[in-house]
């Protein structure tokens, strides 16, 4: 095998271990996001771990976070709990940082 060879397969193996643990961040802020977000609703217990799941599942719909952020400001919108977007937006990227400090 050569020097570029084994470059080549370095990379590819650090980037298929960046995106496993992206996604498994995005995944645990997303569990996070729900937890948070049922206390906003007033869930507690197994209501609360069912909403977050409910939140985990909404990521499959389309890539990228706005199917996350969907789910939870139209569920604070039928709920009346009075939030902004950007604050739904802010605790997200929060989540996220807490996610991934977790994971390391």
């Amino acid at each position: 095998m050569t020097q570029f060879e084994e470059r080549e397969r370095a990379y590819e193996a650090r980037f298929a271990h960046d995106e496993e643990l992206r996604f498994k961040s995005l995944a645990r802020r997303n569990k996070l996001l729900g937890k948070w977000a049922a206390e906003k609703l007033g869930r507690t217990g197994e209501a609360a771990d069912a909403y977050a799941k409910e939140v985990v599942r909404s990521d499959f719909a389309e890539p990228g976070d706005e199917d996350v952020f969907r789910k939870v400001r139209g569920d604070f919108n039928s709920a009346g709990v009075e939030m902004s977007d950007e604050e739904i937006r802010l605790k997200m990227r929060e989540l996220l940082v807490e996610a991934a400090e977790q994971l390391s």
